[in-house]
């Protein structure tokens, strides 16, 4: 059968002229190259050489060969650069899930700046609740997640991508709103507005941390199971509440006051991905270190 290689071959020494010289220039020995132009002129049933005492000779089929060959050497190099360019133009896209109803502008900022330094990565997003994106992880239905956190789990790494700082939430007629920066004493006096320990697991978390740091106990108003539902509940009065300053910015609205706190205390926003045995992709490493150079 004849292979690439033979006509690869059969082009060298049809330029040396000279197995000798041949072999060097291909670095294989001369009796496997001489085997392998013989075994090509069995194929072909034709004489491409003659062979005389001190050199060679093409024969007018060998002088044939030899122009299509270099034509079919220069046309295949051609389709291993159009193969690797298009390669390079295109990968398969990161599957991105975004938890938790996320839409803080920094996330926003990482995923617009991503398709500007590396466009051909493109990105899926898949909206999910945090347990959901666990599983997909695990699963590899997702790539890469966003998150205010899920429970530990040791297939999934969790590491933060950004912080912003806590916001107090009130109505705009509420006592509070004369505050210009709101110690959280004075906010944690009233009833306070929750989240859905199913839906938002992570924010959940990190809020009462924060509230533990500061009363010993708090009057609970209901436990909200999205970042929009919350700050609606507070603009009908049923509580007061904290929320991370990205989304007091995506949520603003009219009935609703979002107040600097006093103190210096920030909600975390993680970047998950699963635990590979052979270490991630390629592609999700550049992500993950694009994401890195955002915090």
């Amino acid at each position: 059968m004849i292979e690439l290689r033979h006509f690869r071959y059969f082009v060298v020494v049809a330029e040396e002229l000279n197995f000798r010289r041949a072999s060097e220039r291909i670095h294989i020995d001369q009796s496997p190259l001489s085997r392998a132009i013989r075994d090509l002129e069995d194929e072909l049933g034709v004489r491409l050489l003659v062979r005389l005492p001190r050199a060679l000779q093409l024969t007018p089929a060998g002088h044939k060969l030899l122009k299509e060959c270099r034509m079919l050497l220069v046309r295949m190099e051609r389709i291993k650069r159009t193969v690797r360019q298009t390669h390079a133009l295109y990968q398969a896209p990161l599957s991105i899930g975004i938890a938790d109803g996320i839409a803080q502008p920094k996330l926003s900022e990482c995923l617009n700046r991503w398709r500007l330094v590396a466009p051909e990565v493109p990105l899926e997003i898949a909206e999910m609740r945090a347990r959901e994106l666990t599983s997909a992880l695990k699963s590899e239905e997702v790539d890469v997640g966003f998150s205010f956190g899920v429970p530990d789990d040791h297939a999934i790494a969790q590491t933060p991508a950004w912080h912003y700082r806590v916001m107090a939430l009130v109505p705009r007629d509420h006592e509070l709103a004369r505050h210009a920066v709101m110690p959280l004493s004075d906010l944690l006096a009233f009833p306070l507005l929750s989240c859905n320990e199913e839906r938002l697991p992570g924010l959940l978390a990190q809020m009462q941390t924060i509230v533990r740091n500061y009363a010993e106990q708090v009057t609970p108003s209901g436990a909200a199971s999205t970042l929009s539902g919350y700050v609606t509940r507070i603009a009908a009065g049923a509580g007061v509440g904290l929320a991370d300053a990205g989304h007091t910015w995506a949520l603003q609205r009219d009935d609703v006051l979002a107040l600097p706190l006093a103190e210096e205390e920030r909600i975390t926003t993680f970047v998950l991905y699963k635990h590979q045995r052979f270490g991630i992709s390629e592609p999700l490493q550049r992500f993950l270190a694009h994401v890195s150079d955002l915090s």
